[in-house]
């Protein structure tokens, strides 16, 4: 089939805008791919793995897009390039008669009570906007990844300088006063806080508390590294002030990778001074011998559950739905070719990842990750090896695209390109609704699964599939209704990450025997 690839130098789009550009483009008459993408690095090795490949796109710079089509003629791959010239020429519309202001200071002069901004640009000028944000006395939420960490250090410092809270960069998750920012869920109002350097840890929590109804008083989300020894977890211990005086907040849940020493340190001297019960949750680290009465948890279901104890005490994890785990296991074994012995993990949300990653962590053979620093860490982390677990919203990933909970692109055609492997025996997926995500992830997912067994069936492999649902029934997707069209997909759905990555352990353990 014939492909067109254009560059537009110089021409800068946001990503989420561009991601829905590519969407409709592939609704155009004979259209089979679409992509219009910055011209990061890692973008244009996704439209060289993909097919698409030029030598004008090879030498595009990350200021430049592209746009790339595949159709079944060579006159309608001409028409979708130019129907893509028409879409990108015309300028965003203004929802209604609202006025909309193009700079910070407009927006604050249109609204002087404005004490808080939301800041989504590329990371190269985010530092910048949240500088200014702050110095005009505003709390900022920024979602910007990208943004340096010598950047990061000087902009939390100037937050306390201004006592005003910085959330971030890399902040996708928060709920203040009931209001979600970012990537979060629509749960109940309650008693828990949480304070989270992790934003899928900080949702998986709060659903599953949502789910033994108990509610949530605030989520304050810090950014990935925060925690960092460079950063000493400047806006963790701040949040963790703000929750000890708010009257609202009688728990508190503190959710993280593994913090630096230095960072862990003045974490527990700030939660020594809280009279409230804590409940920790640094996924992979070692409690320490004095706790001062904190809980500490395992895993992100184990931490749901200590915490709504406290509320309670009789408070049970969600049953799981009713299909037979041991039947799974079972057929996945009776249909298994001899050759398929790898989990693959694809993960939207980089706290989902990083659990599964130190679940699985002891299979024989150890697992491969981009979350890895070691002698597992993939040498390219547009290739799988051995049993691997990859964190696809991750920076590598998302320079000039939308986060793959916002476009699941780029995970479809991994997940495509895993069901090629005659090696892969299950694929381990999480699917991350709420605010901010897809309008029906589940519908998406399914379509692409049934195109990957189609992939894997053409020499007689099956392709088991353990995907975890990140939500709760009261989300726009609704929680019940992306369960029945994944169950319909032949999709074994766990209600935590923790069960969905144990399944499939068990599952790689039974091969082994």
């Amino acid at each position: 089939m014939p492909s067109r690839i254009v560059v537009r130098p110089r021409e800068y789009h946001d990503s989420v805008r561009l991601m829905r550009l590519s969407q409709l483009l592939r609704k155009e008459a004979g259209v089979s791919e679409a992509m219009i993408m910055m011209a990061t690095p890692n973008n244009r090795k996704i439209l060289e793995t993909t097919g698409f490949c030029s030598e004008e796109a090879r030498n595009a710079k990350p200021e430049d897009l592209i746009v790339a089509v595949t159709a079944h003629t060579e006159e309608e791959a001409d028409a979708a390039i130019a129907t893509a010239a028409q879409m990108l020429q015309k300028n965003t519309e203004n929802a209604g008669n609202a006025v909309q202001a193009g700079t910070l200071d407009e927006a604050i002069s249109l609204d002087p009570n404005i004490n808080f901004a939301c800041i989504s640009v590329p990371g190269s000028f985010a530092a910048d906007e949240a500088e200014q944000a702050l110095e005009r006395g505003l709390n900022v939420f920024l979602f910007s990844d990208n943004v340096t960490i010598e950047d990061e250090k000087r902009l939390k410092q100037t937050a306390l300088k201004q006592n005003r809270l910085l959330m971030g960069p890399d902040c996708g998750t928060a709920i203040i006063n009931g209001t979600a920012i970012g990537f979060a869920n629509a749960v109940a109002r309650g008693p828990v806080g949480i304070v989270a350097a992790s934003g899928t840890g900080a949702q998986e929590i709060s659903c599953l508390l949502d789910w033994m109804d108990v509610g949530i008083s605030h989520i304050i989300g810090t950014g990935g590294r925060d925690l960092h020894q460079d950063i000493g977890g400047a806006t963790m211990c701040q949040a963790l002030e703000l929750m000890a005086q708010d009257p609202q907040t009688d728990i508190i849940v503190v959710t993280s990778k593994p913090p630096s020493a230095i960072a862990q340190d003045r974490v527990f001297a700030t939660t020594a001074k809280i009279g409230k019960p804590i409940v920790f949750n640094f996924l992979g680290a070692t409690p320490p011998v004095d706790t001062a009465g904190a809980e500490f948890c395992t895993t992100l279901a184990e931490t749901a559950l200590a915490t709504a104890r406290h509320v309670r005490p009789d408070a049970s994890l969600p049953c799981a739905p009713q299909v037979d785990r041991e039947d799974f296991i079972r057929n996945a074994l009776d249909t298994r070719k001899p050759v398929q012995r790898y989990v693959r993990g694809l993960y939207a949300g980089g706290t989902l990842c990083y659990e599964a990653l130190l679940l699985l962590g002891d299979i024989p053979g150890g697992v491969y990750s981009n979350l890895k620093h070691d002698s597992h860490a993939l040498t390219d982390i547009f290739a799988s090896q051995g049993h691997t677990v990859i964190d696809m919203g991750d920076d590598a990933y998302t320079q000039g695209r939308a986060h793959p909970m916002i476009d699941p692109g780029l995970r479809n055609q991994r997940i495509l390109h895993e069901a090629a492997d005659p090696e892969v025996a299950l694929l381990l997926l999480d699917l991350v609704i709420g605010y901010g995500a897809q309008d029906n992830p589940a519908r998406n997912l399914a379509e692409i699964l049934h195109k990957a067994r189609e992939i894997a069936g053409q020499d007689g492999r099956s392709l088991p599939v353990i995907v975890t649902i990140c939500g709760t029934r009261h989300d726009i997707q609704n929680y019940n209704e992306q369960l029945e069209q994944l169950e319909q997909a032949g999709v074994m759905v766990a209600r935590s990450n923790a069960e969905a990555v144990t399944l499939a352990k068990r599952y790689v353990e039974a091969i082994n025997v």
